[in-house]
């Protein structure tokens, strides 16, 4: 499950009463919209399909020959499937993301690959996006080069159902497609065959992620004093002012997810409102216990400019306990005691720590690192920043401010020649 915990923010339940018509009508506004083409609501329908998870099961059973999975995407196509594979690979399939353009990690992964055993992953919503297409010309002439014409069962799309240069690939060269739904953008398409397939192979358990997210689609659409969605956009809301949002998980399995929530929030929320207005705050991706050695002294006493969310588990799937030795008795107080314990008191700690220090902080409880409960997480951040869009004047789904940076690149290199 998840739960919200605002101990250290008295005046929050008075707030949620005061705002709640306020909320009622962020969420009215923005289920109005589901039905309009384009309005990209098609995240909320990702945990109910069923066919697409049957059809993703099906072709994992039928390539077990698979040693090591490469996925070539960058954005919401590698954030996403990175922080879940992370947490969850039970399988021994060994993953590679050529999220990047940097030549030397991709010649020194070209070089330990065998091709025979590899399967890639190109995955791109538009298939115009610059850096998947780079990786995808340099892996496709590998696999030609290596396994002449078998590549074709080595590369496996995930694109736009329909359109694009990845999707006419695919029918031109009879290569397995799945599709991205219309209605989901890049940074919302986790719970698609983006973020699914690769789980397949890492052996997660997927049925288990899509149902924590159905229940994060309940919650949401419960009234507002139950919604969880609605309270922690609330909070953001509240907290406006405030320019850095810290998002902190205290999972080293789940040491990515906060980059992924990084680009779901900042790329979502970082934009000019009705008015021309420039709105927004800043997500800094933060994980405990490491940064409790890096980043809290400045969270503790450097400015209040801060509002921190802690992401903490509540129990473990299998703990350690930490065995006394002679000769080091400073260590006494870790005698008998175990890893998960001292995880939880570190992540406690820090907690009153930065409440006592006048930083607004409040958690979010997960019971445990599992797919179900990350399912849940996942979604429930989704539904959080799409209120928030609404709450701001904005629209989530869009991102204007990437497409110049896009255009540039295109203009230097048509110009180096």
């Amino acid at each position: 499950m998840l739960r919200l915990d605002t101990r250290f923010l008295p005046d929050f339940p008075e707030a949620l009463k005061a705002h709640a018509p306020l909320l009622e009508e962020a969420r009215r506004s923005l289920l109005a919209k589901r039905k309009t083409p384009g309005s990209m609501l098609g995240f909320l329908d990702l945990p109910e399909d069923t066919e697409t998870l049957r059809e993703i099961r099906r072709y994992r059973e039928a390539n077990p020959w698979v040693e090591d999975f490469v996925l070539i995407g960058i954005g919401g196509s590698a954030l996403g499937p990175k922080a879940l594979e992370a947490a969850f690979n039970e399988s021994g399939v060994r993953f590679h993301y050529v999220d990047h353009v940097e030549p030397e990690p991709v010649i020194k992964l070209l070089r330990a690959l065998d091709p025979r055993k590899t399967l890639v992953n190109v995955v791109s919503k538009s298939g115009t996006t610059a850096e998947t297409l780079a990786g995808l010309l340099i892996f496709l002439d590998w696999l030609k080069g290596a396994l002449g014409e078998a590549w074709r069962r080595h590369l496996v799309v995930t694109t736009d159902p329909e359109a694009g240069p990845l999707r006419a690939l695919a029918a031109r060269e009879g290569l397995r497609a799945f599709a991205i739904p219309k209605e989901v953008g890049g940074r919302f398409s986790v719970l698609s065959p983006v973020g699914l397939l690769p789980l397949a192979f890492a052996g997660a358990d997927l049925e288990a992620l899509l149902m924590g997210a159905r229940k994060a689609n309940e919650t949401a659409l419960a009234p507002v004093e139950e919604s969880l969605p609605l309270k922690t956009a609330l909070l953001l809301h509240l907290h406006r002012h405030l320019p850095v949002h810290v998002f902190m998980v205290y999972s080293e399995r789940l040491k990515y997810l906060p980059q992924w929530f990084v680009q779901l929030h900042d790329e979502s929320l970082g934009k000019r409102d009705k008015e021309g207005n420039r709105v927004g705050t800043t997500a800094l991706p933060a994980l405990g216990p490491q940064d409790q050695h890096a980043q809290v002294q400045l969270f503790r006493e450097g400015p209040l400019d801060k509002l921190l969310a802690l992401v903490v588990p509540e129990s473990p799937l299998e703990d350690l306990r930490i065995p006394p030795a002679e000769g080091l008795e400073a260590a006494s107080y870790l005698f008998g005691k175990t890893l998960f314990g001292l995880l939880r008191a570190e992540a406690e700690a820090t907690y009153q720590a930065l409440a006592e220090a006048g930083q607004r902080v409040y958690a979010l409880y997960l019971s445990q690192v599992s797919p179900y409960a990350v399912g849940w997480l996942l979604q429930h951040l989704v539904w959080q920043t799409a209120f928030l869009g609404e709450l701001w004047g904005v629209n989530a789904f869009d991102q204007p401010g990437v497409e110049l940076g896009k255009r540039l690149t295109r203009a230097f290199l048509e110009a180096w020649k």
